[in-house]
């Protein structure tokens, strides 16, 4: 079975203090450390499970610079077969974008299951896997919390609201978006990136996929990123049971809320 799977690398901004930068339409992004987007990692660790089992080939695929062969490097650790780098060049990316220049890499590929993330992490958006299997004309499953590929289907069982799961076949070749909690991700050695150097490592250019200037054209742009606005802190209200729901029923009064 081949899989090729769709990966990013994100800046890590938890537990630090993000600045809006001078242009006023992104973050600083310079002094943060990046990493492989955290529902990309369940996708390449659900491939290579997946070939561990029914045998064939993984290729992940990522946008970016050089820098961005990092998690490349990381997926063949883990266990990839192949890695390529589409270099995108001077044009804005957003969902639309990316989504061509994947699409147009993939097509000359041999697969028969193509995995994203649900999301990525910095942007949040969730759109590039579904525009993704728009582009290659594939059957498309998203928030997918369990696979089971068999044949020329799969058996696939997706995240729905309210805690609630569904369980149905998608026919082969598909494209799926992962959800976390699908597996656990293999840990991985500075010693086994070391060894990942040795693999094949493709880079391409998205100007030579033959994608016109309307492919490479964004449809979205953003104007302004700002921190909110402060507020008052949190009022704390003490006393016996009664007083506190007196209280509490005062401020929705006040607050003109009708009961």
């Amino acid at each position: 079975m081949d899989i090729v799977v769709c990966v990013k690398r994100v800046p890590l901004t938890q537990e630090v203090d993000l600045e809006v930068s001078p242009q006023g339409n992104d973050i600083r992004k310079d002094m943060l450390a990046y990493v492989i987007n955290e529902w990309d990692n369940y996708a390449i660790e659900e491939a290579i499970r997946i070939k561990e089992k029914l045998q064939g080939n993984v290729t992940a695929v990522t946008i970016g610079k050089e820098d961005d062969e990092e998690v490349l490097r990381r997926c063949l650790a883990m266990g990839a077969d192949k890695a390529i780098r589409i270099d995108p060049g001077e044009p804005a990316l957003d969902s639309f974008v990316i989504a061509k220049i994947l699409a147009a890499v993939i097509k000359a590929m041999p697969y028969d299951l193509v995995l994203t993330g649900v999301q990525a992490d910095d942007v949040n958006e969730g759109a590039v896997g579904a525009m993704l299997s728009e582009n290659l004309g594939l059957p498309h499953a998203a928030v997918v919390r369990g696979l089971e590929p068999q044949g020329n289907e799969a058996t696939v069982r997706v995240e729905l609201e309210g805690g609630t799961d569904e369980v149905s076949k998608v026919k082969l070749p598909a494209l799926l978006s992962i959800q976390s909690g699908i597996n656990e991700p293999r840990y991985v050695s500075i010693m086994g990136i070391r060894k990942a150097a040795k693999k094949e490592l493709n880079v391409m250019k998205a100007t030579d996929l033959g994608l016109s200037a309307e492919d490479l054209t964004r449809r979205i742009t953003v104007e302004e990123i700002y921190l909110p606005p402060e507020t008052a802190g949190a009022q704390f209200i003490e006393g016996d049971p009664a007083a506190v729901a007196e209280e509490i029923l005062r401020i929705i009064k006040e607050k003109g809320v009708v009961l």
